[in-house]
């Protein structure tokens, strides 16, 4: 008899999603950058408050997989640097 690993359901994910964001908060803090963090928090607090299924799931596993691609999180950092300057 061959067992067959059934995928993670998302309410089964989603812990640890949030457990793994709430570590990433922890380091950009640590960083210095309290702004960034903030809005992290917040928004995978809002999503992880809502309903626990397959839309958030990939909704924190993309905030996660953007807070760990540090080429993004440059471009991000430029985009709101030259809004900044635009707007003045």
């Amino acid at each position: 008899m061959v067992a067959t690993m059934e995928p993670m359901s998302a309410a089964e994910e989603l812990p640890a999603l949030y457990r793994a964001l709430l570590d990433r908060v922890a380091q950009i803090e640590a960083e210095g950058r309290r702004p960034a963090a903030y809005r992290l928090r917040k928004e995978a607090t809002r999503i992880y408050s809502r309903s626990w299924d397959n839309r958030a799931r990939r909704a924190l596993q993309g905030m996660l997989q953007r807070t760990l691609d540090p080429r993004r999180d440059q471009l991000e950092r430029g985009l709101r640097s030259q809004r900044s300057r635009s707007a003045a």
